[in-house]
């Protein structure tokens, strides 16, 4: 099976080129010009067996909010370029991931209709010099695309092992969904014969 996605989009705030691979080694190649998203995007591949070979250039000297929802809307459009016409996937996944004192849990619907629920309370959002609640934004981005997606923080205080925990779930629980369910016999996930 052949699931890869090539994504290029420029507009006059950002410039990245995404090339995925869902049915990979959980290998990456990731330049984002933000070190702690090439670093949760790092480990998202890893635990979710997908390639990513990913380069962007975004007016960060702004901030990173640009990149950020960029590279969501990205991902999002790899992901269903890759998927094509769905048959075959097992449609629903999810995971819970600790990391350290933090909890995380990722459920996912890829049925075509865009909601993002994202419940992570934190008094502190800053890790370095990266505010973790525009995580919310990339998911947001990439729910566009046709994914509902259910966030959740269990438990947990330090922003970036909370941000490792539900980068983690998403890998996991996207690899979950986008496997292949062979008594659907290569048909849709769905009673209605469309997604």
């Amino acid at each position: 099976m052949d699931r890869k996605a090539t994504i290029k989009r420029k507009t006059k705030e950002t410039d990245i080129k995404l090339e995925l691979n869902l049915d990979g080694d959980g290998v990456s190649e990731i330049n984002t010009g933000v070190p702690f998203i090439n670093h949760m995007l790092t480990l998202m591949a890893a635990h979710g067996f997908m390639d990513i070979r990913l380069t962007a250039r975004g007016d960060t000297e702004v901030d990173y909010h640009h990149t950020i929802e960029d590279l969501g809307i990205c991902l999002g459009m790899a992901i269903s370029q890759a998927l094509g016409e769905k048959k075959g996937i097992r449609r629903y996944g999810q995971a819970s991931v600790p990391m350290d004192e933090a909890l995380s849990s990722v459920v996912l619907d890829i049925s075509n209709r865009p909601f993002l629920a994202y419940r992570v309370p934190l008094k502190d959002s800053k890790t370095g010099e990266f505010d973790v609640k525009l995580i919310r934004e990339f998911f947001r981005a990439i729910v566009s695309s046709g994914i509902t997606i259910h966030i959740d923080l269990i438990s947990g205080e330090d922003p970036h092992h909370v941000a490792e925990s539900i980068f983690k779930a998403f890998g996991r629980a996207l690899d979950q969904a986008v496997s292949i369910e062979t008594r659907l016999k290569n048909s849709v996930p769905s009673t209605k014969g469309m997604l």
